[in-house]
Parts: structure tokens; C-alpha cells; sequence
């Protein structure tokens, strides 16, 4: 099989699924009506996408990142602050895809099932990690993982109220993702504090230690 061919057969399988997902989930019936739409058959429909609707998912968000990454690439971020170039990832990738929001509620239920959550929470991190990189983020010691994990929470959140946000605009859900990164950026500033305090934490924890008595 010609292997750009097989590239763009993937690709119009799962904008044919698309359609289907709101329907029968990413399942394999996904996949045979993208088939049946496309009229390609079910034997090559299986050997593009060898695990049915979960490949298909995975592509997606593998397209999905690319298309973030690409979109943010072309903004003037160093010209933001950087929890204005946060929102800004954030906003983008959920505004790129705001005509999908049954097909992402239905990949949120797909992951959270026992046997794709551990693969789950690693798309996940590379959707932050995407994010942290497009903003600049240089870092290389454990700020590199706690910055990842504190945008993990802020997107998580901010995704779930995306999906059942009616509001004009999605006004509400922009509202929501600034008063989260808020809150984040002031536990960063109280993990500053702790961390000036470090030094002298085993000088205190020494005073603060119960003696043992004299035998």
C-alpha cells in the first residue's frame, strides 16, 4: 500500500468519523461508518486503524496538537505576559475545536475507562507540555514538571466547563480559565515564599524537634 495514500486515507476515515462519534462513541462503528462513507473497505479500514475508534481518537489529538502548536507559532506570544500566553494556548486549542464538543466529551469518557486512563493522562501531558513550550517556557529543573502539572489542572477544568458552556462567546469559560490561572499563579507565589524559608527549615525543624530525656 502506497504510503501517502494510506496517510490520506487515514485522514478522510476520521473526518468521515467525526460525524459518526456523537452517535456510537469512539467504537468501531465509528470506523466502518467512516468506512461505508468513504468507500473503503473493511479490511483496509482495519489495517489504517488496527484498534478501531481508540486510533482514531489518537490521531485526532495527535492532528489536534499539531494544529495548536502551528496556530500559537504564528501569534506574538513574547509579547504577553505569561498568564496571558496561557490563556492564550488554552483558548486556542478549545476554539479550535469548539464544533466538537460531543466528540471531545465522548474521548474524555474513552480515556477515563480503566484500560486507556494510564494513556489518557499522557495525552494529557502533551497537550500542557505543547503549551508550556509555545509560551517559552525554558525551564529544566522540577519547575519543568510543576509547571505541567498545575496547566493540567487549570486545562482539565477549564475543558470540562467548556463543554457545558452556553454562554455568548463562551464568555463564562474565558471568565473561568482566568480566575483558575489566577489562583495558580498565587500558589506559585506562596511556593516562592516556602522555598525562601528552605534554608532555614532544618535549623527550625531542629527547635521544634522533642528532645529525648536524659536516662
Amino acid at each position: 500500500m502506497d504510503e501517502r495514500k494510506a496517510l490520506t486515507d487515514r485522514d478522510k476515515l476520521l473526518a468521515s468519523a467525526l460525524d459518526h462519534v456523537p452517535f456510537v462513541g469512539w467504537t468501531d462503528g465509528a470506523l466502518w461508518a467512516a468506512a461505508n462513507d468513504q468507500s473503503i473497505d473493511k479490511a483496509t479500514a482495519r489495517r489504517l486503524f488496527p484498534s478501531g475508534g481508540h486510533g482514531l481518537l489518537t490521531l485526532l489529538l495527535r492532528q489536534w496538537n499539531q494544529r495548536m502548536i502551528e496556530a500559537l507559532a504564528a501569534m506574538d506570544l513574547e509579547s504577553m505576559r505569561i498568564r496571558e500566553r496561557i490563556a492564550t494556548a488554552v483558548r486556542v486549542r478549545l476554539e479550535q475545536n469548539s464544533h466538537h464538543r460531543e466528540a471531545i466529551r465522548l474521548g474524555l469518557a474513552h480515556f477515563a475507562l480503566p484500560q486507556h486512563a494510564a494513556e489518557g493522562t499522557r495525552w494529557l501531558y502533551d497537550t500542557v507540555d505543547a503549551m508550556w513550550r509555545a509560551a517559552g517556557d525554558t525551564s529544566t529543573d522540577y519547575n519543568f514538571y510543576t509547571k505541567r502539572l498545575l496547566l493540567a489542572g487549570v486545562y482539565a477544568s477549564t475543558l470540562v466547563y467548556w463543554l457545558d458552556d452556553r454562554s455568548e462567546n463562551s464568555e463564562d469559560t474565558w471568565a473561568f480559565l482566568d480566575r483558575r490561572i489566577e489562583n495558580v499563579m498565587g500558589i506559585q507565589k506562596i511556593r516562592g515564599r516556602l522555598e525562601g524559608m528552605m534554608p532555614n527549615f532544618d535549623r527550625l525543624a531542629g527547635f521544634l524537634r522533642p528532645r529525648r530525656s536524659a536516662s
